[in-house]
């Protein structure tokens, strides 16, 4: 008897609140084992560490003697953003997970992991910014969705009504 080959899912992770909860959704609803069947998916988990250099965004004098110390900063946070999603695939029970840690500007480096892992579905968080946000800022889920060649799930966090 034939084996399906799973097909690959790819979870874009930053160290936002809405990038936590895209990742516990997707888990709670293709991978966790309470569910009662194994996934169809193989579970990439993606972190995009940007480069020291973009981070700090200028060049002149003292730029050098500052980048040693953002590489750093940027290093413990990737860090903690791959332990953090660890811990949630982890606390879910999900084991069969591959993580990744990239350096690049996510919008880029997701639409890569794409096509490296010949991904069905990318799945990212939404910030939720508005139209003038999203087009200084730039968003990650849009680019995706106009970029990646796979089906694009963007996850947005329900509003908390007071």
């Amino acid at each position: 008897m034939a084996t399906l080959e799973k097909q690959v899912m790819v979870v874009g992770i930053d160290d936002s609140e809405h990038s936590t909860y895209a990742l516990e959704w997707t888990l709670d609803h293709f991978f966790t084992p309470s569910l009662g069947f194994n996934s169809l998916f193989k579970l990439v988990v993606v972190y995009a560490k940007p480069s020291a250099s973009s981070a700090v965004g200028f060049a002149g004098p003292g730029a050098a003697e500052v980048l040693p110390f953002v590489e750093s900063d940027l290093k413990k946070i990737a860090a903690r953003v791959i332990e953090k999603a660890k811990g949630t695939c982890t606390s879910k029970s999900v084991s069969d997970v591959v993580f990744e840690l990239v350096e690049g500007d996510a919008r880029n480096v997701l639409c890569e992991a794409v096509d490296k892992h010949n991904a069905s579905i990318l799945v990212v968080g939404s910030h939720g910014y508005g139209a003038i946000k999203r087009v200084v800022l730039g968003s990650v889920s849009d680019y995706c969705a106009h970029h990646a060649h796979c089906t694009v799930m963007i996850v947005k966090r329900p509003k908390i009504k007071q």
